[in-house]
């Protein structure tokens, strides 16, 4: 059970009472106060201290707190189950980024410093839930205001620190539906075909939060206008070169209802893929989908169900005009429900009717034992019946389940009577 928000925001104010009482100046920093300050619900809330790790540890205790990341002056405090765990971090100049993602080391200071080491001007603004009261080093308030991402100083230096930081942009400007300033446009730009260096599950990672998001066609097309896309997906070059299916592809994830990575990946992906679906054996990969998924290091899940519904799409599509028992194999698969999704979100973007995917939802509403009956025959049937096992099993229960599915029969006694007619044609 994940930790309640609720519990979780008064401890890190008790964190931050304790550490000022303790002498120490404790602030809220960064996305929590965004979010904050914009009226939304924030799931972290971390608090930036005068302290040094060590003496956070010696406030609330070595048996309460985690020192993973003392190097870089963070401190983990654990508030317990209920109210989870709070990030305490010391006030820092970053000193350095050779690899071009984390800082070689660092420079505990004062919250100014901290302030203007960080990435953008919506992230970089202090609060203290005590007092109440907004501390902004660095103009968040009225970007907040204006609706503005902004890096915090030179972009170009910004980027140059953390590759990382160019699909953040991205990411804040797509999901609050803000503009991304022109100077950190300009940088994103310059810096774009460096993005490799940023590992593939942190890739991954930002990837999904846009795509989730509500606004994920903000942020293909700010992917694609920044040139980012050409870095991570080269392989839709050809379609994003291709007006009417661009088109088409921005508009499905337009119209795709729900927050899910695979649906939108599917989507994204399904004009590049065509030419691998024209391979009818399932067990064969979708490819570039394949290759895409395992170089972002995508779970095995995600991988596997993007390209199923990849397979299936059109067949989704043409519902009404599908053999009962072909369709309801794929509607007791456990996406079903996310490639009727698909299917509708392809078909708006087409301005195709939705007749064939309503009519597939409503097979799916159907009682389980119409929608999915206990199969009549399996192969240890057969054996106990006295035939031997053989390559030609598999051939003959599918034939049995088609008719079993089509209502042709209802007993073991007549799925055993084809069987034997089948087996013995073999």
């Amino acid at each position: 059970m994940p930790p309640d928000l609720a519990a979780t925001r008064a401890f890190s104010i008790e964190i931050v009472q304790k550490l000022k009482q303790s002498g120490f100046q404790a602030l809220w920093a960064g996305g929590c106060v965004r979010d904050l300050l914009l009226g939304k619900e924030s799931k972290d809330f971390d608090v930036a201290t005068s302290a040094t790790p060590d003496e956070v540890r010696n406030v609330f205790g070595h048996d309460r707190t985690i020192p993973i990341g003392a190097s870089f002056g963070v401190i983990t405090v654990n508030g317990g189950k209920r109210r989870g765990q709070v990030e305490v971090a010391t006030f820092r100049t970053d000193l350095g980024y050779s690899d071009g993602r984390r800082p070689d080391d660092v420079r505990f200071s004062s919250a100014e410093e901290d302030a203007l080491r960080r990435d953008f001007t919506i992230n970089g603004m202090f609060f203290d839930p005590i007092e109440e009261k907004v501390l902004d080093y660095v103009g968040g308030q009225r970007d907040l205001k204006n609706g503005l991402v902004r890096s915090i100083g030179n972009p170009f230096l910004r980027f140059e620190e953390d590759k990382l930081r160019m699909l953040r942009a991205v990411r804040f400007s797509s999901t609050f539906a803000f503009d991304l300033e022109l100077a950190t446009q300009r940088a994103i730009r310059e810096f774009a075909s460096h993005i490799h260096v940023v590992s593939a599950e942190r890739i991954a990672a930002e990837m999904r939060r846009m795509l989730t998001d509500k606004h994920r066609m903000i942020a293909v097309r700010m992917l694609r206008d920044l040139t980012l896309m050409e870095e991570l997906l080269p392989e839709l070059d050809s379609i994003v070169g291709h007006a009417l299916r661009w088109s088409e592809t921005y508009q499905s994830l337009e119209e795709l209802r729900v927050p899910d990575f695979r649906a939108a990946m599917a989507l994204l992906l399904r004009y590049v893929c065509q030419h691998s679906l024209l391979d009818a054996n399932p067990h064969r990969p979708v490819e570039p989908a394949a290759e895409i998924c395992a170089r972002w290091k995508l779970t095995n899940e995600e991988t596997k169900t993007i390209q199923w519904l990849l397979r299936h799409e059109n067949t989704i599509r043409q519902a009404d005009q599908v053999a009962w028992p072909r369709l309801q194999r794929l509607l007791i698969e456990d996406p079903a429900p996310l490639l009727i999704e698909v299917g509708r979100a392809i078909e708006l973007a087409r301005r195709e009717p939705l007749k064939p995917i309503e009519w597939a939802q409503s097979r799916m509403e159907l009682p389980e034992e119409d929608l999915n009956p206990p199969p009549l025959l399996n192969g240890g049937d057969l054996i106990k019946a006295g035939f031997p096992p053989g390559p030609s099993f598999h051939r003959v229960l599918e034939k049995v389940r088609d008719e079993q599915l089509e209502g042709k029969i209802a007993t073991t006694e007549e799925a055993l009577e084809l069987a034997k007619a089948e087996l013995d044609q073999a």
